[in-house]
C-alpha cells in the first residue's frame, strides 16, 4: 500500500501557512503592480482567501497569458496573485511528503537537487557504466512531445487520489489543476503555476517507477520531460524504446517526441539540458550560451 497523507487541509489553509506562502512568493516580485495592490491591503485579503477555503467557496481565477524564449518560445500562464499565493501554500505542505517518494535521479524542481546535480550525475553515470572509460557506453535520450499540454487531469487526479484520501484536500487540488485547459479539454498545467512543476514530477514518477521496478534500468536520469539511459549495449537501448512508448501512450496519455529520440555513444556527445556531453567534459551549446 502506498503511503498516505494524512488529513492536512487546515495546515493548508490556516493563516501561518498563508502569511509564509506570501513571503516567499512575493520574493523578487515586489515592484510589479498586481502584487504592490494585493500587498496593500494583504491581511484582509489573505483573511478572505482563508475564510473562502475554510467555507469550501475558493474559485481559482482566470490566466493572463504570454509567451517567452528559454531559448525556445514557451507560453506562459500565469494566474492572479490571490491564487498564485494559495499555489505557495499547497506547495510548502505537500512537496516534503512528495519529495521523499520521488527517485534519487529525478532531478527537476526539487530542493537540492536541479540542473547542475543532474549533469554531474550524468559524468558520473556515464564513467561507471564504461568503467572508466575501458567499454564503450550508449545513451538512449528521449523527450516527451507537449509534456505540460498534454498532461492528462483525470489521470492527475487518479495518481493523486492514491496518495490523498484527504476530501477536502483533494478537491482544493482538483479545483487548481481543472482551473486550466490546455487546446484540448481536461488537459494540460499551466508552466506559470509553481503546483504544476510539482504535479508534474507526480505525474512522471509513475513511469520512474516503471523504469526502476519493472525495467530494471540501474542508470536513468529525468529532468522534466527529458530523460536519458545508459548501457554498454546499443540492442538492450533499442529494445527499451516500445516498452518506454507504450508505458507512457497506455498510463500516461504522453508520445514520445519523434524527432528527440536517439542513441548515440556518449564519446560522440550527447546533447542533454543545454549542454553537449562527452565522457570528461560538455560543452554549452551555442542556442544555451
Amino acid at each position: 500500500m502506498k503511503s498516505q497523507l494524512q488529513k492536512i487541509y487546515q495546515d493548508i489553509i490556516s493563516l501561518e501557512n498563508l502569511f509564509a506562502a506570501w513571503e516567499e512568493f512575493v520574493c523578487g516580485k515586489r515592484n510589479k503592480k498586481d502584487v504592490q495592490e494585493f500587498a496593500l491591503n494583504l491581511s484582509d485579503n489573505l483573511i478572505s482567501l482563508q475564510e473562502d477555503l475554510e467555507n469550501l467557496t475558493f474559485a481559482h481565477g482566470g490566466y493572463d497569458a504570454f509567451k517567452i524564449s528559454d531559448p525556445k518560445p514557451r507560453d506562459i500562464h500565469k494566474a492572479k496573485v490571490r491564487d498564485r499565493v494559495l499555489h505557495h501554500a499547497i506547495y510548502r505542505q505537500l512537496y516534503p511528503f512528495f519529495h521523499n517518494i520521488f527517485i534519487a535521479d529525478s532531478f527537476s524542481c526539487q530542493l537540492n537537487k536541479g540542473v547542475h546535480k543532474a549533469l554531474g550525475k550524468l559524468k558520473t553515470f556515464g564513467l561507471k557504466v564504461s568503467r572508466n572509460q575501458a567499454k564503450t557506453i550508449w545513451v538512449l535520450k528521449c523527450d516527451i512531445k507537449k509534456f505540460f499540454a498534454s498532461i492528462d487531469h483525470a489521470i492527475l487526479l487518479e495518481i493523486l487520489s492514491a496518495y490523498i484520501p484527504d476530501k477536502n484536500t483533494f478537491q482544493l487540488l482538483e479545483t487548481v489543476i481543472k482551473s486550466f485547459n490546455s487546446s484540448e479539454p481536461g488537459k494540460g498545467l499551466p508552466l506559470g503555476n509553481l503546483t504544476s512543476q510539482l504535479f508534474c514530477n507526480i505525474y512522471m514518477n509513475e513511469f520512474d517507477y516503471y523504469v526502476k521496478h519493472r525495467l530494471k534500468a540501474k542508470h536513468y536520469i529525468r529532468y522534466a520531460d527529458d530523460f536519458v539511459f545508459f548501457s554498454d549495449s546499443k540492442d538492450k537501448l533499442i529494445s527499451l524504446i516500445p516498452c518506454i512508448a507504450l508505458f507512457l501512450k497506455e498510463r500516461l496519455k504522453l508520445r514520445l517526441h519523434p524527432d528527440k529520440v536517439f542513441i548515440k555513444t556518449l564519446a560522440s556527445g550527447v546533447d542533454f539540458l543545454g549542454w553537449t556531453h562527452f565522457p570528461y567534459n560538455r560543452v554549452l551549446r551555442n542556442v544555451t550560451r
